[in-house]
């Protein structure tokens, strides 16, 4: 079909024509979107609820407010003030002036706090002059604080310092008497290695032996040696008692030493100075409490002294020596010391006001404030010469014995101390001697100088420091140690800590 028509095509709708469509329509979407938003934010808000106002929109009154504030700085610096009056009160401050202004400063606040009462004040003019009133008094206040502060502050750091140093002292108090009560116990024990000793001197192949009478006893009595007594259960003190004593005599075979001990210690004792007999030919007698029937069948080794001159009939002068003294020097001089006619000669021990007799008697019991002084001045056992024959003389015994009963009920001195009844006994008849013959506290004072020490004929141990014990003091033990007989097989055996 050459001449025809040609068919008519529909016309195909553009994609981009459609993409225009629909972002035109998209716009006047968001545009309608927004006036309408516009429209209801600039109405007003349908929400009624009734709004609450805070305090500080109600109407306040300035005068009121004010009068408050007044009385509350009044108030607090009155009781600034009534604290700074108690405390200097309690200080006791040296100046007085302080308290005097602090309590008049509150009772001047006192009696203005009444009238800053917001109920009395009617208007400005009645609240000016109390407003200036207040600001003068509470500026005298503040003045007055800032310029005693530091006084204060002072004092309290004083009372401070002051109950610290207190406070420290009764700790060391406490220190100091627990450790009297632990060397008390210490000293009254008998250590391990004493027990060992003892006990290997009881098992040697001598022991049975020793219990036979001496023989010849008429030898320990001769008249022309130098006499030493110990009484004593310690076999090594005793054995450096003897070896320091022999040592250092001029002529030891002159001396002659009397032991006397329990009945228990009696072998050992004797096995000990078989195997290690006194250097120098120096003679020993040791004999137990059962051999003396003398007094009481309930003595003890303190009280057989005062049965001295009962004991050794044979002799007339003695020394008597503690088991825990160390001899420097040649006895024989103190043997020799003229007593004058006296039973004792002793070295004294006061020194001011101390160590007299009213620190060991109790003078408030009638018989001791009658028959003695209380200024009397003490002097020490440990190291005594005695003369028997004046003992004798005197009744010394029969003195302690009246003594020891009146004392029954332990109210003149204390029963466990035997220098009381020393000093009771053999008052007005003892002669000093001089110190130099004996040096006491190497077994309590740290401070006893070398010189004295080295010039001493003997020192003593006295005290719970024994020598022989843990708690010793070092400074003073080697002069103990160096008479100890470290040859003897039995102590390295027993711990010796020597």
């Amino acid at each position: 079909m050459a001449g025809s028509r040609p068919a008519v095509r529909p016309i195909p709708i553009s994609r981009r024509v459609l993409l225009s469509a629909f972002l035109t329509l998209l716009s006047l979407f968001s545009l309608a979107s927004f006036l309408f938003s516009a429209d209801h934010s600039s109405s007003p808000p349908a929400d009624h609820r009734p709004q609450r106002r805070s305090f500080l929109s109600l109407p306040s009154d300035p005068l009121r407010s004010r009068v408050e504030l007044l009385r509350r700085h009044a108030s607090g610096h009155h009781a600034l003030a009534s604290a700074y009056a108690s405390r200097s009160l309690r200080l006791k401050l040296d100046h007085s002036r302080l308290l005097r202004q602090f309590t008049d400063l509150q009772l001047s606040l006192s009696s203005l706090l009444p009238r800053l009462d917001p109920d009395s004040v009617p208007d400005e003019d009645a609240l000016r002059p109390l407003e200036k009133e207040a600001k003068d008094r509470i500026k005298i206040a503040r003045q007055l604080v800032s310029e005693s502060k530091e006084s204060f502050d002072t004092q309290l750091k004083i009372h401070k310092l002051q109950d610290t140093v207190l406070s420290a002292r009764d700790q060391l108090l406490r220190a100091h008497r627990l450790r009297s009560l632990s060397g008390s116990i210490a000293a009254a024990s008998t250590p391990k290695s004493l027990h060992c000793l003892s006990l290997r001197l009881l098992s040697h192949p001598l022991a049975p032996k020793t219990l036979a009478p001496i023989p010849n006893l008429s030898d320990f009595f001769d008249p022309d040696a130098f006499h030493l007594a110990i009484f004593s259960n310690n076999v090594i003190a005793v054995a450096v008692v003897v070896s320091s004593a022999a040592k250092n005599a001029v002529d030891p075979r002159r001396l002659v030493i009397h032991v006397v001990t329990d009945r228990m210690y009696l072998p050992a004792m004797r096995v000990w100075f078989k195997l290690r007999p006194p250097p120098g030919g120096a003679r020993i007698e040791i004999r137990s409490i059962a051999d003396f029937p003398v007094g009481h069948q309930d003595l003890d080794l303190s009280t057989l002294r005062f049965y001295l001159p009962a004991i050794y009939p044979e002799l007339r002068r003695i020394v008597l020596l503690e088991d825990d003294v160390v001899v420097q020097k040649d006895v024989g001089e103190l043997w020799r010391v003229d007593l004058e006619g006296r039973v004792n000669g002793a070295v004294e021990m006061c020194f001011g006001g101390f160590q007299r007799f009213d620190r060991y008697l109790n003078f408030s019991h009638p018989v001791v404030a009658e028959r003695f002084s209380p200024r009397a001045c003490a002097w020490g056992f440990g190291v005594n010469v005695f003369d028997l024959d004046a003992w004798r003389r005197e009744g010394c015994t029969d003195r302690f014995q009246e003594y020891q009963s009146l004392n029954e009920d332990a109210t003149l001195w204390k029963p466990e101390a035997v220098l009381p009844a020393g000093l009771m006994t053999f008052y007005m008849t003892t002669t000093p001697l001089d110190k130099s013959w004996h040096v006491m506290g190497l077994g309590y004072n740290p401070s006893v100088s070398l010189e004295e020490i080295h010039n001493a004929a003997i020192i003593h141990f006295n005290g719970n420091m024994k020598p022989w014990l843990d708690v010793a003091m070092n400074q003073y033990k080697q002069l103990w140690t160096k008479y100890v007989d470290t040859e003897m097989e039995f102590l390295p055996l027993c711990n010796f800590g020597l």
